[in-house]
């Protein structure tokens, strides 16, 4: 499946269900969707992401999903039954994260801690810590486990798995991925050589 500009553009400003199954206890929060994924419904679906690549090489789910044409049931089911959950801070799809305000950002994380209230995940791992710094007030955050918790749940902030993050490749993506997956107690297999990005 393909995408003309204008199609993805058409997307703008829609927004994409959570992705978040009973016994959810690691829960990933993107910034916002982007126009691909707002297009296909599938959370981190954008043509080189390396989101699913990493949880694979993190031994997290048992085989690379490709979430570039939407996401199937198997897949949903393999990510729900693996205790992961995928959310946003922001829900509204723009092209770019950047095109966020700073109130968008702070709004989504109040909406983002009622949720974890509600799911009570053992982790939640928001993936970008600029993101992070503006949605939770903390301007001095660090990547890693925060001192920061919603009830019971404790906050990571990691790496931002988008091909526009260059300090970042899947296998580091993988690494810091798997240390917040064991924190939450998921079941994993031993670390695999990433598969490829979907191109």
């Amino acid at each position: 499946m393909g995408f003309t500009r204008e199609q993805l553009l058409a997307y703008s400003d829609t927004t994409v269900p959570d992705l978040i199954g009973p016994g959810c206890r690691l829960l990933f929060s993107g910034i916002n969707p982007g126009l691909w994924t707002a297009a296909t419904g599938a959370h981190f679906a954008r043509p080189g992401n390396r989101f699913y690549p990493a949880l694979y090489a993190a031994g997290i789910v048992d085989h690379l999903i490709d979430a570039t044409d939407g996401m199937s049931f198997a897949d949903r089911n393999a990510l729900v039954d693996a205790g992961i959950g995928i959310t946003n801070v922001a829900p509204r799809a723009t092209a770019k994260a950047s095109e966020l305000t700073a109130e968008e950002l702070r709004e989504g994380g109040e909406a983002l801690v009622e949720r974890v209230q509600r799911v009570a995940p053992r982790i939640l791992a928001v993936l970008g810590i600029t993101a992070y710094r503006t949605a939770f007030h903390e301007p001095k955050a660090v990547p890693g486990p925060q001192e920061r918790t919603v009830g019971e749940t404790q906050v990571w902030v990691l790496p931002n798995p988008s091909g526009l993050n260059a300090h970042e490749t899947t296998p580091t993506l993988a690494a810091a991925y798997r240390r917040a997956a064991e924190a939450a107690g998921i079941s994993l297999a031993a670390p695999r050589p990433p598969g490829p990005a979907p191109a």
